[in-house]
Protein backbone atom coordinates (compact mmCIF):
# COMPACT_ATOMS: atom_id res chain seq x y z
CA UNK A 1 0.00 0.00 0.00
CA UNK A 2 2.85 2.43 0.66
CA UNK A 3 4.26 1.31 -2.77
CA UNK A 4 1.47 2.53 -4.69
CA UNK A 5 0.87 5.26 -2.48
CA UNK A 6 4.26 6.47 -2.89
CA UNK A 7 3.69 5.97 -6.93
CA UNK A 8 0.54 7.85 -6.29
CA UNK A 9 2.39 11.03 -5.11
CA UNK A 10 4.82 10.67 -7.36
CA UNK A 11 2.67 11.04 -10.79
CA UNK A 12 0.73 13.72 -9.40
CA UNK A 13 4.25 15.69 -8.67
CA UNK A 14 5.22 14.80 -12.36
CA UNK A 15 2.20 16.15 -13.31
CA UNK A 16 2.21 19.12 -11.20
CA UNK A 17 5.63 20.00 -12.68
CA UNK A 18 4.70 19.99 -16.35
CA UNK A 19 1.44 22.01 -15.65
CA UNK A 20 -1.06 20.01 -15.91
CA UNK A 21 -4.72 20.95 -15.67
CA UNK A 22 -6.61 19.67 -12.52
CA UNK A 23 -8.53 16.23 -13.25
CA UNK A 24 -11.60 17.44 -15.18
CA UNK A 25 -15.20 17.31 -13.41
CA UNK A 26 -17.73 14.39 -15.22
CA UNK A 27 -19.66 16.21 -17.59
CA UNK A 28 -23.24 16.58 -16.69
CA UNK A 29 -24.11 15.55 -20.33
CA UNK A 30 -23.14 13.72 -22.35
CA UNK A 31 -20.23 15.11 -25.08
CA UNK A 32 -21.34 14.53 -28.43
CA UNK A 33 -17.93 13.63 -30.70
CA UNK A 34 -18.70 14.37 -34.83
CA UNK A 35 -17.40 15.58 -37.83
CA UNK A 36 -19.34 18.72 -38.36
CA UNK A 37 -17.76 22.14 -39.05
CA UNK A 38 -16.71 23.58 -35.91
CA UNK A 39 -15.81 27.63 -35.26
CA UNK A 40 -12.08 27.96 -34.82
CA UNK A 41 -10.95 30.66 -32.17
CA UNK A 42 -9.17 32.90 -34.14
CA UNK A 43 -9.96 33.50 -37.59
CA UNK A 44 -8.37 30.97 -39.78
CA UNK A 45 -6.16 31.72 -42.74
CA UNK A 46 -6.16 27.90 -44.05
CA UNK A 47 -8.84 25.88 -44.16
CA UNK A 48 -7.10 22.36 -44.98
CA UNK A 49 -3.80 20.73 -45.16
CA UNK A 50 -2.00 18.52 -47.57
CA UNK A 51 1.57 17.54 -46.07
CA UNK A 52 3.83 15.25 -48.18
CA UNK A 53 6.10 13.20 -45.41
CA UNK A 54 9.42 12.08 -47.24
CA UNK A 55 9.86 9.35 -45.02
CA UNK A 56 13.79 8.85 -44.03
CA UNK A 57 15.50 12.11 -44.03
CA UNK A 58 16.26 14.12 -47.49
CA UNK A 59 19.80 15.76 -47.40
CA UNK A 60 18.99 19.44 -47.02
CA UNK A 61 22.79 20.15 -48.04
CA UNK A 62 22.69 18.43 -51.27
CA UNK A 63 18.71 19.54 -52.20
CA UNK A 64 18.12 23.28 -50.25
CA UNK A 65 21.01 24.22 -48.25
CA UNK A 66 24.30 25.12 -50.17
CA UNK A 67 27.00 25.13 -48.12
CA UNK A 68 30.52 26.98 -49.73
CA UNK A 69 32.25 25.84 -47.15
CA UNK A 70 31.84 22.07 -47.53
CA UNK A 71 32.57 21.99 -51.35
CA UNK A 72 35.53 24.06 -50.35
CA UNK A 73 36.74 21.63 -47.89
CA UNK A 74 35.43 18.21 -48.73
CA UNK A 75 37.83 15.63 -48.10
CA UNK A 76 38.98 16.95 -45.08
CA UNK A 77 38.42 16.08 -42.10
CA UNK A 78 35.98 17.83 -39.70
CA UNK A 79 37.11 19.77 -37.21
CA UNK A 80 33.82 19.83 -34.56
CA UNK A 81 31.23 17.69 -32.84
CA UNK A 82 29.08 15.81 -34.42
CA UNK A 83 26.23 13.07 -32.99
CA UNK A 84 25.96 9.86 -34.79
CA UNK A 85 23.44 7.66 -35.73
CA UNK A 86 25.74 4.91 -36.31
CA UNK A 87 29.24 5.36 -35.30
CA UNK A 88 30.22 2.16 -36.41
CA UNK A 89 30.50 3.21 -39.56
CA UNK A 90 31.13 6.81 -39.41
CA UNK A 91 33.44 9.09 -40.80
CA UNK A 92 34.65 12.37 -40.29
CA UNK A 93 35.33 13.29 -43.53
CA UNK A 94 33.77 16.15 -45.20
CA UNK A 95 31.74 15.34 -48.67
CA UNK A 96 30.24 17.78 -51.32
CA UNK A 97 27.82 16.01 -53.21
CA UNK A 98 28.02 16.19 -57.13
CA UNK A 99 25.09 17.98 -57.69
CA UNK A 100 25.33 21.63 -59.18
CA UNK A 101 22.85 24.93 -57.87
CA UNK A 102 20.72 27.43 -59.33
CA UNK A 103 19.05 30.10 -58.42
CA UNK A 104 15.01 30.36 -59.05
CA UNK A 105 12.48 32.88 -59.45
CA UNK A 106 12.22 36.25 -58.56
CA UNK A 107 13.26 35.53 -54.96
CA UNK A 108 16.32 34.49 -56.47
CA UNK A 109 15.96 30.68 -54.02
CA UNK A 110 19.11 28.51 -54.58
CA UNK A 111 18.32 24.85 -54.87
CA UNK A 112 19.98 22.07 -56.30
CA UNK A 113 19.60 20.41 -59.59
CA UNK A 114 17.91 17.27 -58.37
CA UNK A 115 14.63 19.55 -57.94
CA UNK A 116 14.05 21.05 -60.97
CA UNK A 117 10.60 21.34 -60.54
CA UNK A 118 10.49 23.04 -57.02
CA UNK A 119 12.24 25.83 -58.60
CA UNK A 120 9.45 26.74 -60.60
CA UNK A 121 7.44 27.32 -57.48
CA UNK A 122 10.30 28.80 -55.91
CA UNK A 123 8.20 32.37 -55.50
CA UNK A 124 5.39 30.14 -54.22
CA UNK A 125 7.36 28.52 -51.22
CA UNK A 126 9.04 29.65 -47.59
CA UNK A 127 11.75 27.04 -47.56
CA UNK A 128 12.83 26.45 -44.11
CA UNK A 129 16.56 25.65 -43.94
CA UNK A 130 16.30 25.71 -39.67
CA UNK A 131 13.81 22.97 -38.73
CA UNK A 132 15.22 21.07 -35.10
CA UNK A 133 14.04 18.07 -33.06
CA UNK A 134 16.91 17.12 -32.02
CA UNK A 135 16.27 13.27 -31.39
CA UNK A 136 18.49 11.31 -34.04
CA UNK A 137 16.59 8.38 -34.61
CA UNK A 138 13.50 7.86 -37.07
CA UNK A 139 10.92 7.45 -35.09
CA UNK A 140 11.07 9.77 -31.82
CA UNK A 141 11.69 12.32 -34.59
CA UNK A 142 8.48 11.17 -36.37
CA UNK A 143 6.76 11.15 -33.42
CA UNK A 144 7.81 14.73 -32.51
CA UNK A 145 6.83 16.38 -36.26
CA UNK A 146 3.21 13.88 -36.06
CA UNK A 147 2.52 13.62 -32.52
CA UNK A 148 4.34 17.06 -31.01
CA UNK A 149 6.31 15.21 -28.58
CA UNK A 150 9.26 12.02 -28.50
CA UNK A 151 7.14 9.43 -27.07
CA UNK A 152 4.42 6.95 -28.32
CA UNK A 153 0.50 7.10 -27.82
CA UNK A 154 -0.22 10.30 -28.33
CA UNK A 155 -2.95 11.83 -31.43
CA UNK A 156 -1.19 13.20 -34.35
CA UNK A 157 -1.53 16.98 -35.88
CA UNK A 158 -4.38 15.47 -38.41
CA UNK A 159 -6.29 14.10 -35.40
CA UNK A 160 -6.29 17.88 -33.68
CA UNK A 161 -6.87 19.50 -36.40
CA UNK A 162 -10.35 17.22 -37.18
CA UNK A 163 -10.63 17.48 -33.76
CA UNK A 164 -10.73 20.82 -33.26
CA UNK A 165 -12.40 22.42 -36.94
CA UNK A 166 -14.85 18.83 -38.33
CA UNK A 167 -14.77 18.54 -41.53
CA UNK A 168 -16.83 20.46 -44.83
CA UNK A 169 -17.79 16.98 -46.26
CA UNK A 170 -19.82 14.60 -44.72
CA UNK A 171 -19.51 12.18 -47.24
CA UNK A 172 -16.00 12.01 -46.90
CA UNK A 173 -13.46 10.79 -44.36
CA UNK A 174 -12.26 14.47 -42.47
CA UNK A 175 -8.44 13.08 -42.23
CA UNK A 176 -6.74 10.70 -45.23
CA UNK A 177 -3.90 8.90 -45.27
CA UNK A 178 -2.21 7.59 -49.08
CA UNK A 179 0.16 5.38 -48.34
CA UNK A 180 3.25 4.09 -50.64
CA UNK A 181 2.74 0.77 -52.32
CA UNK A 182 6.39 0.62 -51.22
CA UNK A 183 5.66 0.16 -48.16
CA UNK A 184 4.59 1.60 -44.59
CA UNK A 185 6.84 4.44 -42.91
CA UNK A 186 8.62 3.28 -39.55
CA UNK A 187 5.90 3.76 -37.43
CA UNK A 188 3.33 2.57 -39.47
CA UNK A 189 0.26 3.15 -38.41
CA UNK A 190 0.83 5.37 -35.59
CA UNK A 191 1.74 8.38 -38.04
CA UNK A 192 -2.32 8.62 -38.14
CA UNK A 193 -3.22 7.38 -34.45
CA UNK A 194 -5.97 9.40 -33.28
CA UNK A 195 -4.33 8.44 -29.88
CA UNK A 196 -6.59 9.31 -26.97
CA UNK A 197 -8.73 10.89 -28.73
CA UNK A 198 -11.89 9.81 -29.94
CA UNK A 199 -11.61 7.48 -32.92
CA UNK A 200 -13.61 8.96 -34.90
CA UNK A 201 -10.49 11.48 -35.48
CA UNK A 202 -7.89 9.23 -36.78
CA UNK A 203 -6.65 8.70 -40.28
CA UNK A 204 -8.73 6.93 -42.63
CA UNK A 205 -5.88 5.04 -44.95
CA UNK A 206 -6.48 4.82 -48.84
CA UNK A 207 -4.20 2.00 -50.47
CA UNK A 208 -2.16 2.94 -52.86
CA UNK A 209 -3.54 0.63 -55.67
CA UNK A 210 -6.97 -0.80 -56.75
CA UNK A 211 -9.23 -1.20 -54.90
CA UNK A 212 -8.16 2.08 -53.33
CA UNK A 213 -10.80 1.42 -50.35
CA UNK A 214 -11.59 -2.27 -49.75
CA UNK A 215 -15.46 -3.28 -50.03
CA UNK A 216 -16.43 0.23 -50.94
CA UNK A 217 -19.43 -1.71 -53.12
CA UNK A 218 -22.00 -3.63 -51.66
CA UNK A 219 -22.22 -7.41 -52.56
CA UNK A 220 -24.59 -7.76 -55.43
CA UNK A 221 -27.74 -9.65 -53.14
CA UNK A 222 -27.63 -6.25 -51.22
CA UNK A 223 -27.73 -3.58 -53.85
CA UNK A 224 -30.20 -0.75 -53.94
CA UNK A 225 -33.53 -0.90 -51.74
CA UNK A 226 -31.83 -3.98 -49.80
CA UNK A 227 -29.15 -2.47 -48.45
CA UNK A 228 -31.34 0.97 -47.29
CA UNK A 229 -33.77 -1.03 -45.56
CA UNK A 230 -30.48 -2.94 -43.91
CA UNK A 231 -28.80 0.09 -42.94
CA UNK A 232 -32.25 1.90 -42.02
CA UNK A 233 -32.15 -1.03 -39.47
CA UNK A 234 -29.01 -1.17 -37.95
CA UNK A 235 -29.41 2.64 -37.20
CA UNK A 236 -32.42 1.74 -35.60
CA UNK A 237 -31.00 -0.99 -33.79
CA UNK A 238 -27.95 1.55 -32.87
CA UNK A 239 -29.66 3.79 -31.72
CA UNK A 240 -31.82 2.33 -29.31
CA UNK A 241 -28.61 -0.03 -28.10
CA UNK A 242 -27.18 3.87 -27.63
CA UNK A 243 -29.49 5.86 -25.80
CA UNK A 244 -28.69 3.32 -22.17
CA UNK A 245 -24.95 3.91 -22.85
CA UNK A 246 -24.67 7.90 -23.64
CA UNK A 247 -21.24 8.56 -22.23
CA UNK A 248 -19.86 5.48 -24.25
CA UNK A 249 -17.65 7.48 -27.19
CA UNK A 250 -16.47 4.50 -28.96
CA UNK A 251 -19.82 3.78 -29.24
CA UNK A 252 -20.73 6.76 -30.94
CA UNK A 253 -17.29 7.05 -33.00
CA UNK A 254 -18.49 3.07 -34.47
CA UNK A 255 -22.11 4.66 -35.92
CA UNK A 256 -20.53 8.31 -37.48
CA UNK A 257 -18.27 5.32 -39.06
CA UNK A 258 -20.69 3.54 -40.37
CA UNK A 259 -22.87 6.27 -41.26
CA UNK A 260 -19.50 7.32 -43.03
CA UNK A 261 -18.84 4.66 -45.04
CA UNK A 262 -22.64 4.83 -46.32
CA UNK A 263 -21.93 8.13 -47.99
CA UNK A 264 -18.40 6.87 -49.50
CA UNK A 265 -19.77 4.38 -51.37
CA UNK A 266 -20.74 7.29 -53.76
CA UNK A 267 -18.59 10.20 -53.04
CA UNK A 268 -15.58 8.04 -52.64
CA UNK A 269 -15.49 6.83 -56.20
CA UNK A 270 -16.18 9.89 -57.50
CA UNK A 271 -13.30 11.90 -55.31
CA UNK A 272 -10.89 9.00 -56.25
CA UNK A 273 -11.32 8.47 -60.07
CA UNK A 274 -8.96 10.96 -61.91
CA UNK A 275 -10.08 9.97 -65.47
CA UNK A 276 -11.97 13.02 -65.95
CA UNK A 277 -8.86 15.32 -65.23
CA UNK A 278 -7.53 16.59 -68.69
CA UNK A 279 -4.64 15.17 -70.71
CA UNK A 280 -3.15 18.68 -69.53
CA UNK A 281 -3.46 17.50 -65.40
CA UNK A 282 -2.54 14.28 -65.99
CA UNK A 283 0.82 15.79 -68.14
CA UNK A 284 1.77 18.28 -64.92
CA UNK A 285 1.44 15.25 -62.69
CA UNK A 286 4.01 12.76 -64.54
CA UNK A 287 1.04 10.36 -64.93
CA UNK A 288 2.57 10.25 -68.26
CA UNK A 289 6.38 9.15 -67.23
CA UNK A 290 6.96 5.58 -65.21
CA UNK A 291 9.13 7.36 -62.30
CA UNK A 292 6.20 10.11 -61.91
CA UNK A 293 2.79 8.34 -62.14
CA UNK A 294 2.29 6.53 -58.68
CA UNK A 295 3.53 9.56 -56.75
CA UNK A 296 1.81 11.95 -58.70
CA UNK A 297 -1.74 10.03 -58.76
CA UNK A 298 -1.23 10.08 -55.15
CA UNK A 299 -0.88 14.14 -55.55
CA UNK A 300 -3.63 14.87 -58.07
CA UNK A 301 -5.81 12.23 -55.28
CA UNK A 302 -5.49 14.51 -52.69
CA UNK A 303 -6.15 17.42 -54.57
CA UNK A 304 -9.46 16.08 -55.40
CA UNK A 305 -10.12 15.13 -51.70
CA UNK A 306 -9.25 18.60 -50.89
CA UNK A 307 -11.53 19.93 -53.13
CA UNK A 308 -14.21 18.46 -52.21
CA UNK A 309 -14.03 19.01 -48.13
CA UNK A 310 -11.39 16.64 -46.79
CA UNK A 311 -9.77 18.77 -44.11
CA UNK A 312 -6.15 17.33 -44.00
CA UNK A 313 -4.67 14.52 -46.27
CA UNK A 314 -0.93 12.95 -45.67
CA UNK A 315 0.75 11.46 -48.62
CA UNK A 316 3.62 9.49 -47.69
CA UNK A 317 6.46 7.87 -49.51
CA UNK A 318 7.92 4.58 -48.59
CA UNK A 319 9.91 3.31 -45.79
CA UNK A 320 13.43 4.51 -45.27
CA UNK A 321 13.29 6.10 -49.12
CA UNK A 322 15.05 9.16 -48.57
CA UNK A 323 17.53 7.44 -45.58
CA UNK A 324 20.61 7.26 -47.69
CA UNK A 325 22.89 5.86 -45.41
CA UNK A 326 25.35 4.59 -48.59
CA UNK A 327 24.83 5.08 -52.38
CA UNK A 328 23.32 8.29 -52.26
CA UNK A 329 25.04 9.13 -55.43
CA UNK A 330 22.09 6.90 -56.97
CA UNK A 331 19.55 6.70 -54.74
CA UNK A 332 18.92 10.37 -53.95
CA UNK A 333 18.63 11.26 -57.53
CA UNK A 334 15.64 8.55 -57.81
CA UNK A 335 13.41 9.54 -54.24
CA UNK A 336 13.79 13.19 -56.50
CA UNK A 337 12.63 12.03 -59.50
CA UNK A 338 10.03 10.57 -58.10
CA UNK A 339 8.19 13.64 -55.90
CA UNK A 340 9.80 16.31 -57.23
CA UNK A 341 7.23 16.97 -60.62
CA UNK A 342 4.53 15.87 -58.80
CA UNK A 343 4.82 17.84 -55.41
CA UNK A 344 5.68 21.33 -57.99
CA UNK A 345 2.41 20.13 -59.80
CA UNK A 346 -0.06 19.48 -56.78
CA UNK A 347 1.58 23.62 -55.94
CA UNK A 348 0.59 25.07 -59.19
CA UNK A 349 -2.58 22.94 -59.88
CA UNK A 350 -4.28 24.31 -56.18
CA UNK A 351 -2.89 28.14 -57.42
CA UNK A 352 -4.75 27.71 -60.67
CA UNK A 353 -8.10 26.71 -58.85
CA UNK A 354 -7.74 29.25 -56.84
CA UNK A 355 -7.43 26.84 -53.69
CA UNK A 356 -3.74 27.92 -52.90
CA UNK A 357 -5.00 30.31 -50.28
CA UNK A 358 -6.85 28.26 -48.09
CA UNK A 359 -4.61 24.82 -48.59
CA UNK A 360 -1.69 24.78 -46.57
CA UNK A 361 0.89 22.50 -48.47
CA UNK A 362 4.04 20.86 -46.44
CA UNK A 363 7.43 19.40 -47.95
CA UNK A 364 9.47 17.31 -45.51
CA UNK A 365 11.21 14.43 -43.95
CA UNK A 366 12.10 13.44 -40.41
CA UNK A 367 15.59 14.88 -40.29
CA UNK A 368 18.25 15.75 -42.63
CA UNK A 369 21.95 14.70 -42.89
CA UNK A 370 25.65 15.08 -41.64
CA UNK A 371 28.08 16.75 -43.62
CA UNK A 372 30.85 13.89 -44.00
CA UNK A 373 30.23 10.70 -45.25
CA UNK A 374 28.85 7.75 -43.82
CA UNK A 375 30.32 4.27 -45.03
CA UNK A 376 33.83 4.85 -47.52
CA UNK A 377 32.75 2.03 -49.58
CA UNK A 378 29.09 2.79 -50.87
CA UNK A 379 29.16 7.15 -49.97
CA UNK A 380 26.31 8.24 -47.29
CA UNK A 381 25.34 10.75 -44.99
CA UNK A 382 24.43 9.57 -41.44
CA UNK A 383 21.21 11.04 -39.91
CA UNK A 384 20.94 15.08 -38.72
CA UNK A 385 18.03 16.29 -36.28
CA UNK A 386 20.05 19.24 -35.25
CA UNK A 387 19.30 21.62 -38.74
CA UNK A 388 17.29 20.58 -41.47
CA UNK A 389 15.24 21.85 -44.39
CA UNK A 390 11.09 21.63 -44.77
CA UNK A 391 9.33 23.88 -47.20
CA UNK A 392 5.41 25.24 -46.91
CA UNK A 393 3.40 26.88 -49.67
CA UNK A 394 -0.42 28.27 -49.42
CA UNK A 395 -2.77 28.51 -46.31
CA UNK A 396 -1.28 32.61 -45.11
CA UNK A 397 2.47 31.34 -45.52
CA UNK A 398 4.44 34.38 -47.50
CA UNK A 399 6.01 33.87 -50.60
CA UNK A 400 9.42 33.55 -52.29
CA UNK A 401 11.05 33.51 -49.02
CA UNK A 402 14.19 31.40 -47.50
CA UNK A 403 13.80 31.26 -43.38
CA UNK A 404 16.21 30.68 -40.71
CA UNK A 405 19.82 29.12 -41.26
CA UNK A 406 21.96 26.60 -40.60
CA UNK A 407 26.11 26.68 -39.33
CA UNK A 408 28.61 26.49 -42.49
CA UNK A 409 28.65 22.99 -42.60
CA UNK A 410 24.99 22.38 -42.23
CA UNK A 411 24.90 20.56 -38.76
CA UNK A 412 23.15 22.54 -36.44
CA UNK A 413 20.16 25.39 -36.78
CA UNK A 414 21.58 28.92 -35.72
CA UNK A 415 19.29 31.59 -36.80
CA UNK A 416 15.67 31.43 -36.73
CA UNK A 417 15.34 27.67 -35.20
CA UNK A 418 12.15 26.08 -36.01
CA UNK A 419 11.72 23.73 -33.49
CA UNK A 420 8.78 21.19 -34.26
CA UNK A 421 6.28 22.40 -31.18
CA UNK A 422 7.21 25.67 -33.08
CA UNK A 423 6.00 24.05 -36.17
CA UNK A 424 2.68 22.96 -34.76
CA UNK A 425 1.97 26.37 -33.04
CA UNK A 426 2.20 28.27 -36.26
CA UNK A 427 0.15 25.50 -38.21
CA UNK A 428 -2.19 25.83 -35.42
CA UNK A 429 -2.44 29.90 -36.13
CA UNK A 430 -2.80 29.21 -39.21
CA UNK A 431 -6.00 26.97 -38.67
CA UNK A 432 -7.37 29.47 -36.10
CA UNK A 433 -7.27 27.31 -33.71
CA UNK A 434 -5.31 28.16 -29.81
CA UNK A 435 -3.77 24.77 -28.43
CA UNK A 436 -3.76 25.94 -25.27
CA UNK A 437 -7.89 26.16 -25.77
CA UNK A 438 -7.91 22.94 -28.00
CA UNK A 439 -8.08 20.44 -25.17
CA UNK A 440 -9.03 17.22 -24.51
CA UNK A 441 -10.33 16.14 -20.96
CA UNK A 442 -8.64 12.71 -19.37
CA UNK A 443 -8.92 11.19 -16.32
CA UNK A 444 -5.61 12.42 -15.26
CA UNK A 445 -6.10 16.50 -17.35
CA UNK A 446 -6.69 17.58 -20.34
CA UNK A 447 -4.47 16.78 -23.32
CA UNK A 448 -3.08 19.17 -25.65
CA UNK A 449 -1.29 19.45 -28.82
CA UNK A 450 2.07 21.24 -27.21
CA UNK A 451 1.39 19.65 -23.61
CA UNK A 452 3.49 22.38 -21.66
CA UNK A 453 6.05 22.82 -24.37
CA UNK A 454 6.79 26.36 -25.05
CA UNK A 455 5.74 26.29 -28.88
CA UNK A 456 6.07 29.79 -30.38
CA UNK A 457 4.51 31.41 -33.41
CA UNK A 458 7.00 32.22 -36.06
CA UNK A 459 5.84 35.02 -37.31
CA UNK A 460 8.71 35.70 -39.54
CA UNK A 461 6.88 33.21 -42.47
CA UNK A 462 3.11 34.35 -42.27
CA UNK A 463 1.54 36.66 -44.22
CA UNK A 464 -0.53 37.69 -41.36
CA UNK A 465 1.41 37.00 -38.57
CA UNK A 466 -0.40 37.64 -34.66
CA UNK A 467 -0.40 41.49 -33.63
Amino acid sequence: KQGIAGATLWIAGVAAQRSWAEPPKPALQPIQYDLKPKEPHLVPQAKAMISMFMQGGPSHMDLFDRKPEIEKRSGEKYSGELKYDNAAESSAKIWAGPWTWQRHGQCGMELSELVPHLGSIADDITLIRSMHTGVNNHGQSIYALHHGRVTEGRPVLGSWITYGLGSQSQQLPAFVVLTDPGGLPVLGTDCWSNGWLPSLYQGTVIRPQEPRILNLNPPPHLAGRSQKAYLELLKELNADHLASRAYENDLHSRMASYELAEAMQSAAREALDISKETEETHKMYGLDQDATREYGTRCLIARRLVERGVRFVQIYTSTQQWDHHGNIKDALPGACKKTDQPSAALVKDLKQRGLLDSTLVHWGGEMGRLPVIQNEKSIGRDHNTYGFSTWLAGGGIKQGLVYGQTDDFGYQAVTDIVHHYDYHATLMYLFGLDPAKLVYARPGGVGTLLDGQPGKIVSGILKKPPV
